[in-house]
């Protein structure tokens, strides 16, 4: 009888985080319910607790060509969520001593243009160096190019256009950011530049002699196991059970939006749930580099005491408040993807979200599901 009662005390502690737990899938799918249909791009999403995925799914489809339907496993283009991963590749650089970060870019960057100003590494990993972003360069569906642009002209004549219309390689699209100037002084606010961290790809390639790609799989993701993990700078390689990118039409059906730009450093990097749960634990358990506590130490140290509204910023982090909690996160967006990644340590949970259809908001969506988990802490 003693055993009998045991069980069934331990039987009802049980009972309500299992109900718990259900709640919250049935939760989820209503969430998504009212964005996402069975035959439509959706989203994977990730719940993380304590280094373990406690929700992982997909809901809608991978490829509407093909009928596949997200489940949690494909590997999506991240946007700038990429960008924590290149700041950890400019630290560990940094670590090996082969890299100053209070040294101006032009130290080893040597081709670009005389910006008149001291423009350090850590200012561009801040977003403070003063560096403007694409609309210096050309138009895209973000909106027209700004004044003060450079008359970068397609091949046909008019105007260069970023997305999926015209083409750079790697090197061509180098070529083109040495003549950008800045868009303000260095160190007075607060400005989200993409250019710059394309630029701190360009200085792991020059300081390492290996592309971000190549020098990323052997010193991050290699040693996290994250195999299903690289930065894209090839457009036409196969990339296996791939999410493929949609957005609507003005007729509000559903068309290809891939993009063919494959610089990386702002963005590229692919990666599916599973890896983001590896990429998360080594901020609890750290593993990368030679000193692993000090490095994640210093990847989560703002750059600068600039606010972005009322968050700092670190190494691809905004570092700020969401519900009232503690959070480091960043959103991710361009054709066919919208993507957000957030790190609440004091409640060891993360959320990732990887959508397909760049017309879903993955920020406001997972924010949804973020509310459904905290309140149950």
């Amino acid at each position: 009888m003693k055993n009998l009662h045991t069980l069934l005390f331990f039987t009802g502690l049980c009972m309500p985080v299992t109900t718990i737990a259900a709640d919250n899938n049935l939760a989820i799918k209503k969430i998504f319910a009212s964005r996402v249909s069975k035959n439509s791009p959706g989203c994977n999403l990730g719940v993380i607790k304590n280094q373990q995925l406690v929700h992982k799914a997909g809901y809608g489809l991978a490829n509407l060509e093909m009928n596949v339907p997200l489940d949690g496993s494909q590997v999506h283009r991240m946007a700038s969520v990429s960008k924590q991963f290149t700041a950890m590749a400019v630290l560990l650089l940094a670590e090996e001593g082969k890299v100053d970060l209070d040294a101006d870019i032009h130290t080893y960057l040597k081709d670009l243009r005389d910006y008149g100003e001291l423009v350090t590494i850590r200012a561009m990993l801040g977003h403070v160096s003063g560096m403007g972003d694409y609309d210096l360069i050309a138009g895209s569906y973000e909106g027209e190019k700004s004044k003060g642009s450079i008359d970068l002209k397609s091949v046909a004549g008019g105007d260069f256009r970023l997305g999926n219309e015209d083409y750079l390689t790697i090197s061509e699209f180098y070529d083109v950011v040495k003549t950008v100037p800045l868009a303000l002084k260095p160190n007075q606010k607060f400005q989200y530049s993409n250019l710059a961290y394309f630029l701190l790809s360009m200085l792991v390639e020059e300081v390492s002699g290996k592309s971000l790609r190549d020098y990323t799989a052997e010193k991050i993701f290699t040693p996290l196991g994250m195999s299903h993990t690289f930065f894209s700078d090839n457009p036409v390689e196969i990339i296996r059970n791939r999410a493929m990118g949609y957005a609507k039409n003005e007729a509000g059906s559903y068309i290809n939006e891939m993009t063919n730009l494959f610089w990386v450093g702002d963005g590229g990097l692919h990666t599916n749930l599973e890896d983001m749960l590896k990429w998360d634990e080594n901020f609890y358990t750290p593993q990368v580099g030679k000193n692993p506590s000090k490095l994640v130490g210093l990847m989560n140290t703002p750059n600068s005491d600039l606010k972005a509204n009322k968050s700092s910023y670190a190494n691809g982090q905004f570092i700020g408040e969401t519900m009232g909690r503690i959070s480091y996160s960043h959103s991710g967006g361009w054709l066919g993807t919208s993507t957000y990644y957030v790190r609440f340590p004091d409640e060891k949970m993360s959320f990732a979200m990887m959508c397909n259809d760049s017309g879903l908001d993955a920020q406001r969506l997972i924010n949804e599901v973020i509310a459904l988990y905290l309140d149950i802490q």
